[in-house]
């Protein structure tokens, strides 16, 4: 789910969304750590973003230079799947695999707590 604030689109997270949320964290030098969200935008913008179920994805890089987390979201989990069955986003993953480790988890949003 996503809020339009000045338009521009902000995740929205919330238990009370339908949806699932991918969390994939990467391990990577921190000499590669800007080419990986380089790759991880250019297959968000290329690819990923027009696919069937996509939500929203926020790519985040830690400040020592070594982690690389991609915060998504998509409206099913067969949705999600169906990425591995796409040859254009396939193709986007030896790339990033060549220079960083991941951890891709499914999660659901249990609770937030806003101020």
């Amino acid at each position: 789910m996503t809020t339009i604030i000045n338009n521009e689109e902000l995740t929205t997270i919330s238990k009370d969304t339908d949806c699932i949320t991918l969390i994939n964290v990467f391990i990577v030098e921190p000499e590669n750590q800007q080419l990986l969200v380089d790759l991880l935008v250019k297959a968000t913008e290329e690819v990923m973003c027009k696919l069937p179920g996509f939500i929203a994805a926020n790519i985040h890089k830690s400040l020592d230079g070594k982690r690389v987390t991609n915060y998504a979201q998509w409206q099913s989990i067969e949705d999600f799947r169906g990425i591995f069955n796409n040859p254009e986003a396939v193709s986007h993953m030896p790339a990033i695999g060549k220079i960083a480790q991941s951890d891709p988890t499914l999660y659901e949003v249990c609770y937030t707590k806003h101020s």
